[in-house]
């Protein structure tokens, strides 16, 4: 069975101090927990006991918790991360790596960017892949809330100096709002949030993600450059609205890639239109032509077609959905926004990692 922190075989983890079979099929198991008051052990009990007894002959099974000591948390350590005396590395910016890191972004605030992260992050999970969501908006974080983990007992684990992302709908996650007591403001100077980036990037134990997503605050600030700093493979997912003020602060966004060497991976326009309640037709609540306008913009400013991967329509169960901690796009996925939005994560789900900064392994003849 898999540790559901880690997910990686207890056995590989060093977790499984002993294995006893005793008379008429009974088997006493002594299981190694990470962490004194680890808050998964019940289930941890609950799947050794089911795992053993799927193996023919046993009848019943004691499993029995006991916790790592020091050493072997340093050793699993080790395992999992490398020397202890290593400066620790930012997995995704390994030029081995194959995840691909989308960074969500847009001018200002308001135009449903969180919104958007979350349900991609779900409908990409959705279809197998393993997801990682950062909420790296500090200032407005509110990732937690949409995912249903904004309770005081969801609490990252930590072991050996790792930091265990929660796990909602398939996606791990992580935010600083899960660090935080209430609804406490974080007031931060940018050398405080390029740290709090690169701990979210390097202490996580992310494990072998198919995606990272990114939700950046608004606008081109500290933690937009950061990231460009940590992971400059990232690419640039820009969220607009319709309206072409919003379009306008939108494509600043999307130039900044210009100046940290980013790539831009397309345009979403949120809140496109309003489907009317009585009709077919479209209610162009807030203008209409945004999400062209930044599309078009973008292509001038970098010399290459930015696609255009998806205009969502107004529906209020996204909002409600969000405030519930319920994925739009799980409770409604044949809406016409949920719809939209699960073919924009088809189209980052099969778009390929580039070759920029990656070792071809040529040599001269």
């Amino acid at each position: 069975m898999l540790d559901p922190d880690i997910h990686r075989p207890i056995t590989e983890l060093g977790m499984v101090e002993s294995i006893a079979i005793g008379e008429a099929g009974h088997v006493r198991v002594g299981v190694l927990l990470t962490i004194p008051g680890c808050p998964l052990k019940d289930r941890i009990t609950t799947d050794v006991t089911n795992a053993v007894l799927k193996v023919p002959g046993a009848e019943s099974v004691e499993v029995s918790l006991g916790y790592m000591s020091e050493e072997q948390r340093a050793k699993l350590k080790e395992q999992l991360r490398g020397s202890a005396g290593a400066e620790k590395p930012i997995p995704f910016n390994d030029p081995q790596s194959l995840t691909r890191v989308f960074a969500i972004a847009s001018g200002k605030g308001g135009v449903g960017k969180s919104s958007i992260t979350v349900n991609l992050a779900v409908a990409l999970a959705q279809r197998g892949l393993s997801v990682g969501l950062l909420d790296a908006d500090v200032y407005g974080h509110s990732v937690p809330r949409m995912l249903g983990l904004d309770g005081p007992e969801v609490r990252p684990t930590q072991v050996a100096g790792m930091i265990m992302p929660a796990q909602a709908h398939g996606v791990r996650v992580i935010s600083i709002g899960m660090f935080i007591e209430g609804n406490t403001p974080v007031a931060w100077r940018g050398t405080m949030l390029h740290r709090a980036l690169n701990q979210f990037l390097a202490d996580v134990y992310w494990g072998d993600l198919d995606i990272l997503l990114v939700d950046l605050p608004p606008g081109t600030g500290d933690i937009a450059i950061s990231l460009a700093q940590f992971v400059p493979t990232a690419e640039l997912v820009v969220v607009t609205t319709p309206q072409l003020a919003a379009a306008e602060v939108a494509e600043r966004a999307g130039t900044i890639a210009l100046q940290t060497r980013q790539r831009v991976a397309g345009v979403i326009e949120n809140m496109s239109w309003l489907p009317c309640p009585h009709c077919d037709e479209r209610v162009d609540v807030f203008g209409s032509g945004g999400g062209e306008a930044v599309v078009a913009a973008l292509t001038r400013a970098f010399g290459v077609q930015v696609p255009l991967l998806g205009q969502i329509p107004i529906d209020p169960r996204i909002v409600s959905g969000g405030d519930e901690g319920l994925p739009f796009v799980l409770e409604h996925p044949q809406a016409p926004a949920a719809v939209q939005l699960l073919a924009v994560a088809e189209s980052l789900a099969v778009r390929e990692r580039g070759l920029a900064g990656r070792p071809l392994g040529l040599q001269p003849a």
